[in-house]
């Protein structure tokens, strides 16, 4: 079924600063894709279900505590276990250069580091991701 590219932002683990999940969110919506944002403090499992649940193509997570490594091995385990590997994961946030390339051998489909114009990642994600 065509239509909008659907995108569940969220924050995973105990990080409380989302200005960064927010505008991406907001670039995304004003490109006509429609996003559902979790909100904070979300466990893997809360956003993995919501993706499901929300049709979504692609899940993008913003991870600013150090804790990527475990929190996107632990996304990209669920969708593996339900099923879902369809789903697109894309992430942004603090995140080492040395760790992008394990992120990728995890599945992870591309990151974003800090400073990325908002109109790159939208570019991505309409390049990269069809409906259907």
């Amino acid at each position: 079924m065509a239509g909008p590219i659907r995108v569940v932002v969220a924050k995973p683990g105990l990080d409380g600063h989302d200005r960064g999940a927010k505008v991406v969110a907001r670039a995304l919506r004003d490109a006509g894709i429609e996003v559902v944002y979790t909100g904070l403090h979300q466990t893997p499992a809360q956003i993995v279900d919501t993706a499901i649940q929300e049709d979504a193509d692609v899940i993008g997570l913003s991870v600013l505590s150090g804790a990527h490594l475990t929190l996107f091995a632990e996304v990209m385990d669920l969708l593996k276990a339900k099923d879902a590997t369809d789903i697109v994961v894309f992430g942004g946030g603090i995140i080492p250069e040395d760790d992008i390339p394990v992120l990728e051998e995890m599945g992870v489909a591309k990151i974003f580091t800090p400073g990325t114009p908002t109109h790159e990642i939208v570019q991505w994600v309409t390049d990269h991701i069809t409906r259907g």
